[in-house]
């Protein structure tokens, strides 16, 4: 079935800059009604007005805040279209003897709960609507193939490849999608505590936005859609 952007209702998680901002933006530009999400109020509110997006403040990290920025759409807008969970961060390359547990625990708290709370509020909704929408899983190619120094990335990566995989399988029937995107390294905020040696050759994530699009709204979108630098350096 063709995804209708014009006047779709969409939650954008990690909205505020990076992929999240670059989605928003070709999806606002597609005539659909995008509420984006970050933790950093300030940021939020300048992206919202540059892009002319609705902000609301949410740390996915808690699932009662995930829920009621849910509810909050659906009282506004009535339904809810497509749920994007962008929001994640990244530890910079360090073997796993010296790696921060705290830091460890925070990024599972992020990269996995965040998608787990979004995905868990998309379908009950999704479902009570009657079946219908796309849930759309923001991974990485860290969740295809393990990475010297980079276990707790690969790890929180791992586990959210599994999830949309089992949660696929869970939606079988209801007309509802769910997608799981695998970029490659993208010149984003993500790197701001340590840029990789080959940071200039990564993609940029307007164009990476643009594709996730065009797979969203197609009629039969790659379920799991892999998108790799054009020399990819394992």
């Amino acid at each position: 079935m063709y995804m209708k952007l014009q006047n779709a209702i969409i939650v954008i998680t990690g909205g505020s800059q990076g992929l999240g901002k670059a989605l928003a933006e070709v999806l606002v530009k597609a005539g659909a009604r995008v509420i984006i999400t970050a933790r950093r109020n300030k940021l939020l509110q300048q992206t919202a007005k540059e892009i002319s997006a609705t902000p609301i403040a949410l740390d996915v990290r808690e699932e009662k805040q995930v829920r009621r920025l849910g509810q909050a759409v659906v009282k506004r807008f009535g339904r809810l279209d497509i749920w994007i969970n962008n929001a994640g961060v990244w530890l910079p390359h360090t073997p796993i003897e010296k790696m921060d547990m705290a830091k460890l625990h925070d990024m599972m708290e992020i990269n996995l709960f965040g998608t787990i709370y979004g995905s868990k509020f998309a379908l009950e909704q999704m479902r009570r609507q009657g079946g219908g929408g796309i849930i759309v899983n923001i991974l990485s190619t860290s969740a295809l193939a393990g990475r010297a120094g980079s276990s707790g990335y690969c790890a929180s990566k791992y586990a959210v490849d599994g999830f949309s995989k089992s949660l696929r399988l869970e939606v079988e029937g209801d007309g509802i999608k769910v997608i799981s995107v695998y970029p490659g390294g993208m010149r984003t905020n993500l790197f701001d505590q340590l840029r990789p040696a080959d940071y200039d050759n990564y993609m940029d994530p307007n164009e990476v936005a643009k594709k996730i699009i065009e797979n969203v709204q197609s009629e039969n979108p790659e379920l799991e859609q892999i998108l790799r630098r054009p020399v990819y350096i394992r």
